[in-house]
């Protein structure tokens, strides 16, 4: 991991063009998607929506049950569906699931889609045991640190596809609000 803070280009794209209409955070758990993402849509005037939210209010059950009654393909394919029905829309901050990178073509999608900027935010996996401590009950992967660190290695390399990634483990959240914001300038 890069350990400076500042945030450094890694998909195609330097700069956007235009001001993004949507941003949209992504990282491994910990990393502050759901921490800062109502700080960058506050900033911007935007509204900030959460992913798995929105499954989990759409399904009326929590994320770790809609695993374990239909499986991980069946959660992925409803995630896709409505990562693509709200990237959609403009003005928004989203915060993506940890695994929701995986997909290619959500990350197609995201990478590819008129006004989007994807900002990953990138945390080591010491990080992300500190932070998430206390949390097992939630989130059970946490229990299997030999998983969780294979998970961490798969995912790594497609969280850096992302526009922009931001080095965030020793960043404030608003420290990493003002990253996002200079990344989402118009170069």
């Amino acid at each position: 991991m890069n350990s400076d803070s500042t945030p450094h280009q890694s998909g195609a794209r330097s700069t956007p063009a235009t001001r993004p209409r949507r941003i949209v955070l992504t990282g491994f758990m910990g990393s502050g998607k759901s921490t800062v993402g109502p700080l960058v849509a506050a900033r911007l005037g935007w509204a900030f929506v959460d992913v798995d939210d929105v499954i989990e209010a759409e399904a009326g059950a929590p994320i770790a049950e809609l695993f374990a009654r239909h499986g991980e393909r069946h959660f992925r394919d409803r995630e896709h569906q409505t990562i693509a029905r709200l990237a959609a829309a403009e003005g928004l901050v989203l915060a993506l699931g940890g695994g929701a990178i995986e997909r290619a073509e959500t990350r197609a999608l995201l990478l590819t889609s008129p006004g989007t900027l994807l900002v990953h935010l990138e945390v080591d996996l010491s990080t992300t045991l500190a932070r998430c401590a206390g949390t097992e009950h939630i989130r059970p992967v946490l229990a299997d640190q030999a998983n969780l660190a294979r998970r961490y290695g798969l995912r790594l390399p497609l969280y850096r596809t992302a526009h922009v990634s931001i080095p965030v483990d020793a960043l404030m959240p608003e420290e990493v609000v003002d990253a996002i914001l200079d990344a989402a300038r118009p170069g």
